[in-house]
């Protein structure tokens, strides 16, 4: 039979895949245990604080145990997967040797193996499980301890066996798998047996009223799955909410509204998607709206910067990272498109259309996510006319675009149904005050208003 040294073994640890990340959560495993990988091949799927992210091995082999079953968060350098790179063939694979005489005993069947526990090639002596009777000889041995005045040596109880939904169902009702007795084949906790374990108690006899009873000690109420669901703050959705509430709290925020007849804006939508250089590509309202921004910074550059508490200066950017806000399944993540404000409408159509992909499909890299200066949330997609948004972090302004719909309006002296919006802009009091926030967000106004300004002012 193959064996495995630790010369061969190489173990795959959790790389910081972000900057200054200290734990992943692990998603979902690509590989399982026998199976041939490749280098550069992905073997699982992790989220970060920041996005999801798909980790490759670094090497060939095959794979002989992953460490952690899925949901598990793990800390960066921790290794999660076991490869043997010595070429030798997966432990499924290796035919049993036969028997070579009838008065010798037969080998025990294998063991099933759960994902994330992988076989030991070492011992083939099983650690005692919780529920399992302890063998003669460790008894006998136990009881001799004793008789000769030495305390027996505990037991050690092993990590109690369970899928991933079985330890995902146990979590989100606060059950200890430790204190769950198993009903599975080779002593594998069910779903069945989480339940059980949190169904009321059945009802005692009541005692003799000659009996004496200690009063009963009162116990936690234990949660309703049928009335609440608790859901662990992690990852993408735990990030942000302490950056809200960083934010929240440390930045002074302002914010200005203005309800503006985008009607023209939206005509020249229409016939930009029938321009040949613009075809194939995300010609939508949310272009526009991002074109004219990026117009507005340009004419007040001093909007586009940053508070440095440490040094107590104010930063002046002189470059555009335009953040996008993104909801995801995740939770809210806002990329953002590199040096925007260097880019032609074509290109900049071009890169919204790949960053709100990459989004939706959950794939968006930390990277793409850090270094923004402004960002844009369109609310409007969910039929809200505007919001008060919280600035990202190290972000002095933030623009909320409404709903696009028709309202009654004076134009050229008569009240016509016209295409209307309303923008609402917040900025951090500390860098930008009102004249400026207010000559931005009049500017956007004024650009989607006569979209022709985007030749005259850009």
């Amino acid at each position: 039979m193959t064996t495995m040294t630790e010369a061969s073994v190489r173990e795959f640890k959790m790389p910081d895949v972000g900057e200054g990340l200290t734990e992943a959560e692990i998603l979902k495993w690509y590989v399982q245990v026998g199976d041939t990988v490749t280098d550069g091949q992905v073997v699982c799927e992790v989220e970060t604080a920041k996005a999801a992210v798909e980790l490759p091995i670094p090497y060939d082999g095959v794979v002989r145990e992953l460490r952690f079953p899925e949901g598990t968060t793990v800390d960066v350098g921790t290794s999660i997967i076991a490869v043997d790179v010595s070429g030798g063939a997966a432990p499924e694979e290796t035919p049993a040797a036969p028997v070579q005489e009838e008065a010798k005993p037969a080998a025990p069947a294998r063991t099933p193996v759960l994902v994330g526990y992988g076989v030991s090639t070492a011992a083939t002596k099983r650690r005692p499980r919780k529920g399992a009777e302890i063998p003669a000889q460790e008894a006998s041995a136990a009881v001799q301890a004793e008789l000769n005045g030495h305390a027996p040596e505990p037991v050690v109880k092993s990590r109690p066996l369970a899928k991933p939904p079985v330890r995902k169902l146990a979590k989100d009702l606060g059950v200890d798998l430790a204190t769950v007795t198993p009903s599975g084949p080779d002593g594998v906790i069910t779903r069945e047996d989480v339940h059980a374990a949190v169904a009321p108690a059945p009802v005692q006899a009541q005692p003799q009223a000659s009996e004496r009873v200690a009063p009963p000690t009162p116990s936690l109420p234990v949660a309703d799955s049928t009335r609440e669901t608790r859901i662990p703050v992690k990852g993408v959705r735990k990030a942000t909410a302490a950056a809200m509430v960083g934010s929240a709290f440390t930045a002074p925020h302002v914010t200005e509204f203005v309800t503006v007849d985008v009607t023209r804006t939206m005509k020249l939508v229409e016939e930009l998607k029938q321009d040949r250089e613009l075809q194939g590509l995300r010609v939508n309202p949310l272009l526009l709206i991002a074109k004219a921004l990026l117009v507005a910074i340009k004419r007040n550059p001093d909007i586009n910067a940053s508070w440095d508490e440490a040094a107590q200066e104010i930063v002046l950017k002189h470059y555009v990272n335009l953040g996008i806000a993104a909801a995801t399944p995740r939770g809210l993540i806002v990329p953002n498109i590199r040096d925007a404000h260097a880019k032609t409408l074509p290109q900049l159509a071009e890169s919204l259309g790949e960053l709100v992909s990459t989004a939706r499909e959950g794939k968006t890299s930390p990277a793409a996510m850090q270094g923004g200066t402004v960002t844009i949330t369109n609310v409007g997609v969910f039929g809200i006319d505007t919001g008060t948004p919280i600035l990202n972090p190290g972000e002095s302004a933030i623009l909320a675009v409404g709903t696009i719909k028709l309202q009654p309006w004076v134009h050229k002296g008569k009240v016509k149904p016209r295409q209307v919006t309303t923008l609402a802009l917040s900025f951090d009091h500390r860098l930008v005050d009102g004249e400026l926030g207010s000559k931005v967000l009049a500017d956007v106004a004024a650009i989607l208003e006569q979209p022709k300004r985007l030749i005259t002012w850009g």
